[in-house]
């Protein structure tokens, strides 16, 4: 008997059109933003137009699509990662600093942010960053990242990214929020990871608020229960704003350098409010 193991793919492979669930907006503000830059750095030529460019790369973000499939089916070979790390450092540089957003807020007459942290999984890694990355809460490997949403959930801004092993109210001290709080004259509402946060003199405004914590010996009352019941009725906006940033699939699993998960996660933000506020 005679086998024929021939090939099932023909030779230029199969090419397949799918649906973005994205808006038009998010992907002409995409579009204009590179057509910016060509003209910046003086490019007069690219193997495809600002717009097609634009949705190549929403694909990878949105979809996770790999790079070398969106290559071959557009027939511009390895250029795809390049454009997907050209644009998001342009999206990132975007993203709003805390002092600039927290100043925003408070302009708008807004008086309370809420606080809380997310673990982005990644792949394992090896040698000394394994274990550095490895979140024994969450009992996976991942990058930590802090997060400040307004009252109604939107992403207001997001911190750089640190290893899974560290806590959340060690990586917010990172970026001293209690101080830039003060200073813009608003409040934080966060969960039990945050507790202790809050570092003011005795006489002062609280920044950061909490529920409480129950000790061993030392259960909650019925008030304590009730008020720690009422903060996580109001700080649950904040979870909408993690969701909507975990819609991009390329988060789901980070496979690439961790030095640029910064950069993806703050250019994301950028993505997000855009497609949120249309």
């Amino acid at each position: 008997m005679k086998k024929d193991n021939h090939l099932v793919e023909g030779p230029d492979g199969l090419v397949c059109t799918a649906r973005l669930p994205l808006s038009s907006t998010t992907l002409n503000y995409l579009a204009d933003l590179i057509r910016g830059h060509l003209k910046k750095i003086g490019s007069r030529w690219r193997s495809l137009p600002a717009g097609k460019i634009a949705a190549i790369v929403l694909a990878v973000l949105r979809c996770d699509q790999r790079p070398g499939d969106l290559a071959g089916g557009n027939g511009v070979h390895r250029t795809v990662s390049r454009w997907a790390r050209e644009v998001v450092g342009m999206l990132a540089a975007r993203a709003p600093r805390l002092e600039r957003a927290l100043k925003k807020i408070a302009r708008k007459g807004g008086g309370v942010v809420l606080l809380d942290g997310s673990l982005i999984r990644a792949r394992r890694r090896t040698g000394a960053d394994n274990r550095s990355n490895y979140s024994g809460k969450h009992k996976c490997h991942g990058l930590l990242v802090i997060a400040l949403t307004d009252d109604r959930g939107r992403l207001v801004w997001i911190s750089a990214v640190r290893c899974g092993h560290t806590s959340e109210i060690t990586a917010c001290r990172y970026d001293e929020p209690t101080t830039k709080l003060r200073a813009a004259g608003l409040g934080t509402i966060a969960d039990l990871g945050f507790v202790g946060l809050d570092d003011g003199a005795l006489d002062a405004d609280p920044a950061v608020i909490t529920g409480y914590k129950a000790a061993r010996n030392r259960p909650l009352s019925r008030g304590q229960k009730l008020s720690s019941k009422a903060l996580a009725a109001v700080r649950a906006p904040v979870e909408h704003g993690f969701a909507h940033l975990m819609n991009w699939r390329v988060l789901g699993k980070i496979r690439t350098n961790p030095r640029w998960a910064t950069a993806l996660v703050r250019a994301l933000l950028v993505l997000t409010n855009r497609e949120v506020a249309r």
